[in-house]
């Protein structure tokens, strides 16, 4: 089915408190911004104007093979045409992002640095080297905070999970998949990388530290795939994450960024990214608030993996 692209494919969206009201009236101190991957095939001007039309805070731009995410003129232009900020680029250090940029990861890192300071993006998020880049995975960490220190944009390496099959696990990242043990002054946790890790996220606030930067928002479960459900859907205590960052003071930007690949139309992706939105809208607040159950929305298919 082809999916609508009018204008009237909107839904109207009841529920979500812009980002104003999430406070009580007050500027929320934890922004919640929109990765322009959860529109995914959908393209980036997809994802902004979704952003505007829910109330999202925000844009995480993540780089890749739609073009408009590798130009800073076109971003910009999208930004300020529908009144939303880009708070945050993910590099393009993604199987499917291989080529984006050419293949060298090291000077790819230092240009999705250049295009946030570019566009004002305060973070860059990268995931760690895959093991066949190994020369560059052996001066990463050093590169990382060279970067931190030279531009003054926060570099946040995210955690990812090893690579399992039905007889055994792989470990396909270098020098390694969890930034627990790796010397590395930022970090971006993804709670549905957690799960695929078979981790809990809030236990993740404390390995963490000082050091979180940075949150993927989305649910999932132990499966063998990064499945990047709507949070509330799936195993991880997103809820719970939430308001420990609320109770802890902690002032970083919360990105939902799910899969809806599986979406028909675009009313169903905009139910998917309003949900996402609700629920962090609502566990952000300080309690006491009310509790929200997302609909049971569309099945997504397990190979959304980013």
């Amino acid at each position: 089915m082809r999916e609508a692209t009018t204008p009237d494919a909107q839904p109207p969206v009841q529920g979500v408190a812009r980002g104003g009201e999430a406070g009580r009236g007050e500027e929320p101190r934890i922004k919640v911004t929109l990765s322009s991957a959860s529109v995914y095939p959908r393209k980036a001007p997809f994802a902004f104007e979704a952003a505007a039309h829910l109330g999202y805070d925000g844009m995480e731009v993540m780089v890749w093979s739609d073009t408009t995410t590798q130009d800073a003129k076109a971003l910009a232009k999208l930004s300020a045409d529908v009144g939303i900020p880009i708070r945050s680029v993910h590099a393009p250090t993604l199987l499917v992002s291989q080529r984006v940029w050419g293949r060298l990861p090291g000077p790819k890192l230092e240009q999705t640095v250049d295009l946030a300071l570019e566009l004002g993006a305060q973070t860059v998020v990268v995931h760690p080297p895959f093991r066949w880049q190994g020369l560059y995975a052996r001066g990463f960490a050093d590169h990382v905070r060279e970067l931190n220190a030279a531009t003054g944009v926060t570099v946040a390496v995210e955690n990812m999970y090893p690579w399992r099959g039905r007889k055994r696990e792989v470990q396909a990242y270098l020098p390694g998949w969890d930034p627990t043990d790796h010397p590395y002054d930022a970090v971006t946790l993804d709670l549905s990388h957690a799960a695929v890790a078979r981790q809990n996220s809030l236990d993740l606030l404390d390995v963490f530290g000082d050091r979180l930067a940075h949150v993927h928002l989305a649910d999932g479960t132990d499966s063998m795939k990064d499945e990047h459900m709507v949070p509330g859907r799936g195993t991880q205590p997103c809820d719970k994450v939430l308001g420990e960052l609320v109770r802890r003071g902690w002032e970083g930007d919360v990105v939902v960024e799910i899969a809806t690949r599986r979406a028909r139309t675009a009313a169903e992706r905009y139910e998917d990214l309003a949900a996402s939105l609700a629920f962090a809208r609502t566990y952000l607040q300080p309690e006491p608030h009310a509790e929200y159950q997302p609909p049971p929305g569309h099945e997504h298919r397990h190979l959304d993996a980013w």
